[in-house]
């Protein structure tokens, strides 16, 4: 089902909750291409996985919606691997949190604004981990 209108705007209906409330950029990034990568795999999971992919590029899960990020590129490590290495599960993803472009320091401020306990132990993986699992 495809998310933009044939005039070229978002289908706010058809947006997942977090874009939902995320800037009119993220979900047009998403929208755009959710759009071809249906066209070119078809409607489902893959199709979903690509617009993700691509809109963690650029912006940042925080919370319940999504942010720009200070600098594009990569988020996690699975990013960085093959679409095939991808498919086979290789590579930690941090559920949006943009594990590479933050510093440690960064990642333990919000872990200190969410609440985790532990923080001060955790390595930086760790803490993007925590963070994921708590929003």
């Amino acid at each position: 089902m495809p998310t933009m209108t044939s005039g070229g705007k978002v289908k706010y209906s058809d947006l997942p909750e977090t874009l939902k409330r995320s800037p009119k950029k993220a979900q047009e990034t998403w929208a755009k291409t959710h759009d071809r990568a249906v066209e070119q795999y078809g409607e489902g999971e893959r199709a979903h996985r690509t617009a993700y992919a691509s809109l963690k590029h650029s912006f940042e899960k925080v919370g319940d919606h999504w942010e720009p990020k200070k600098r594009r590129g990569p988020s996690d490590p699975r990013s960085q691997k093959t679409t095939a290495q991808k498919r086979r599960g290789k590579g930690e993803t941090f559920g949006g949190v943009d594990a590479e472009g933050n510093t440690k320091q960064e990642l333990y401020d919000r872990a200190k604004r969410l609440g985790i306990e532990g923080r001060s132990k955790m390595s930086k993986t760790e803490l993007a981990r925590a963070i994921a699992k708590k929003q």
